[in-house]
């Protein structure tokens, strides 16, 4: 079957503001007549995301690098997979606006810092793109908008939402050190594969909200391009 939806993933780390843009962009799709389907990932709600849950709340280890990055990826694309088939496969296929709040890209980059070696890590991305794309089946993103937060910033945010929660950390977000490589890789990524980058922070502090809503809707403008 032709394709003809659009997926757009909202891509960044923890603690950047994430739900607030997706939840923005789909807001202003929908206002603009758009067919637009917004989906999460983890997919917390459904069964699907059994084994992510594990991982997260250190079940498995208390340290991200515990599990290595080929099983905690393969807990993350199951979980994509069943969404996928069960939730929004045919309204992609009958050309919807596919809205991801994170997604494969999200993988590439919190299991690719576990490996050091740069040939490991090379040798992981092609192994993860063949395995979601390729072997599952699951769409290549269109667009994959980074937000880019300074990592203290993000930290700050973070701890603020986890207080204001009363929610504890899971494992990724307890270990700074490994956040902050996390957005290396981002950076990284963002540049190898052609992610449209937004500024989140300025002079360690977060950007208005609105402000980087303009930025993401400026950044997927193209796209819609012909699309009702």
């Amino acid at each position: 079957m032709e394709k003809k939806g659009k997926l757009i993933i909202i891509e960044a780390g923890d603690g950047s503001g994430k739900a607030t843009q997706t939840k923005a962009l789909y807001e202003h799709l929908c206002r603009e007549g758009y067919r637009v389907h917004r989906v999460e990932f983890p997919d917390y709600a459904a069964d699907s995301s059994m084994l992510v849950r594990m991982y997260l709340r250190g079940d498995f280890g208390g340290h991200a690098e515990d599990v290595n990055a080929y099983a905690a990826s393969t807990f993350f694309a199951v979980d994509r997979y069943a969404s996928y088939r069960m939730k929004w496969k045919k309204a992609y296929e009958a050309g919807a606006i596919i809205l991801a709040d994170r997604y494969t890209t999200s993988n590439m980059v919190h299991q690719a810092v576990k490996l050091t070696d740069r040939e490991e890590r090379e040798s992981f991305l092609d192994w993860l793109w063949d395995f979601e794309f390729n072997k599952l089946g699951l769409p290549v993103p269109d667009k994959v908008v980074f937000l880019d937060m300074d990592p203290e910033v993000a930290d700050q945010l973070i701890a603020a939402r986890a207080a204001a929660q009363a929610q504890e950390r899971d494992i990724h977000e307890r270990d700074k050190e490994y956040l902050h490589r996390c957005h290396a890789a981002y950076e990284e990524l963002a540049k190898k594969y052609g992610w449209t980058r937004v500024a989140c922070s300025e002079h360690g502090e977060p950007r208005a909200i609105e402000a980087i809503h303009a930025d993401v809707y400026a950044a997927i403008m193209s796209l819609l391009e012909g699309m009702e």
